[in-house]
């Protein structure tokens, strides 16, 4: 059946406001940022804004919209009401639709009140960051809505902008994915590069090394990457401790193989499987329909494209 007016209106707002992160997710630290911030409106009004000086009357206030040009998953209001307030402690922001929600073409995101000048000379460093971080949320959420049904979860990866990891990854939460290691320090991971200096026979060294990574302090986890699965994963998947296994750039047939050998040995889902390079959204399915835990997706920080976003008055 057809809907019209109001019913048409109301079922509109519901799609709209549809959550895409669950609304219990880690918080944005915003005292992590503010330094970042303070050197990005240091940059842009480092010399004052004498456009709007020599425009606008110094008492004159006004209401603008923080406006979506196209369907996006929102990240970054936070950001945005502590930039404007950076600018003059007057301009008030009314959040209209929150991180993790989803937002329509030509939706409004959030009001903003007070000073005009203060919000004009504001509005380039607020949209820059929420552009970047929209942009971040909206595809990650692609990537999440591409797997649904599967077993598998998004992770992003250290492939961040240098000084926005905290921000990257808080967007990567907004849109329904998860976050691998923030630093190096939250994980100990052996990758082939250290598997290499083991020698063939890295089984006893390897066991080791993993119940001495289980001893550090702040180590969140324990990662081994292989490279073949014939001839490591087999053996690594005898050695106690490992949390997730790395199968970075392989087929379908192989990641197959993995999850059936994982089962075998193992037992369902320990350790985690993660899948890892090159993955598109075009691919992502199939992989995930490998039976795989985690896919672990770098494009969604160092690929995503900014949103369009506007303010409007």
């Amino acid at each position: 059946m057809e809907l019209k007016g109001k019913a048409m209106s109301r079922a509109k707002r519901l799609f709209i406001r549809e959550r895409v992160a669950p609304r219990n997710i880690k918080r944005l630290n915003l005292s992590k940022v503010e330094t970042l911030i303070d050197i990005a409106v240091q940059e842009d009004f480092g010399f004052g804004d004498p456009t709007s000086e020599i425009t606008i009357e110094p008492n004159e206030k006004a209401r603008g919209y923080l406006v979506s040009r196209e369907e996006i998953v929102v990240s970054g209001m936070q950001l945005a009401e502590m930039i404007f307030k950076k600018y003059d402690k007057r301009l008030k922001l009314k959040v209209l639709v929150h991180d993790g929600e989803r937002a329509s073409v030509a939706e409004r995101l959030a009001v903003v009140e007070g000073p005009l000048r203060a919000m004009l000379s504001a509005e380039r460093v607020v949209l820059n960051f929420l552009q970047r971080l929209c942009g971040i949320s909206t595809m990650t959420w692609k990537y999440v809505s591409a797997i649904r049904g599967t077993r598998a979860r998004i992770y992003d990866t250290r492939k961040t902008t240098p000084g926005w990891r905290e921000l990257e990854k808080y967007a990567v939460r907004c849109g329904g994915g998860y976050n691998h290691r923030m630093n190096l320090g939250e994980a100990v991971m052996f990758k082939d590069n250290h598997l290499a200096e083991l020698g063939d026979k890295f089984e006893p060294r390897l066991k080791q090394l993993v119940q001495e990574a289980q001893t550090r302090e702040g180590v969140k986890m324990v990662v081994v990457e292989v490279d073949h699965v014939d001839d490591q994963l087999d053996r690594v998947l005898t050695i106690p401790g490992i949390d997730v296994i790395l199968l970075d750039n392989m087929g379908q047939w192989q990641l197959k193989h993995a999850v059936a050998m994982r089962n075998r040995i193992c037992g369902h889902r320990k350790p985690l499987l993660e899948a890892s390079g090159g993955i598109t959204l075009n691919s992502v399915l199939a992989v995930a329909n490998c039976g795989v835990d985690r896919i672990a997706v770098g494009a969604i920080t160092h690929s995503a494209v900014a949103a369009d976003i506007g303010l409007d008055r």
